[in-house]
């Protein structure tokens, strides 16, 4: 009995990609869609949603100055 290979969608071009040793830039299909992926991210394209929040010693900053 063989296993059954598990297809998924490249998330940056939509190919077809085996889930499994075969693919090794998974889930993208190639080096290319992953560089895509991760300069989305680095640009900004990409973001998780929630409230932005500013960094605690910009906080602290902030508390000093108003005391």
């Amino acid at each position: 009995m063989c296993p059954v290979s598990k297809t998924v969608k490249c998330p940056t071009c939509g190919k077809p990609v085996v889930w499994g040793p075969e693919s090794p830039w998974r889930p993208f299909c190639s080096e290319r869609c992953k560089l895509i992926d991760l300069g989305e991210w680095a640009s900004e394209g990409h973001r998780i949603p929630g409230e932005e929040t500013l960094p605690e010693e910009f906080i602290e900053q902030e508390n000093r100055r108003k005391h």
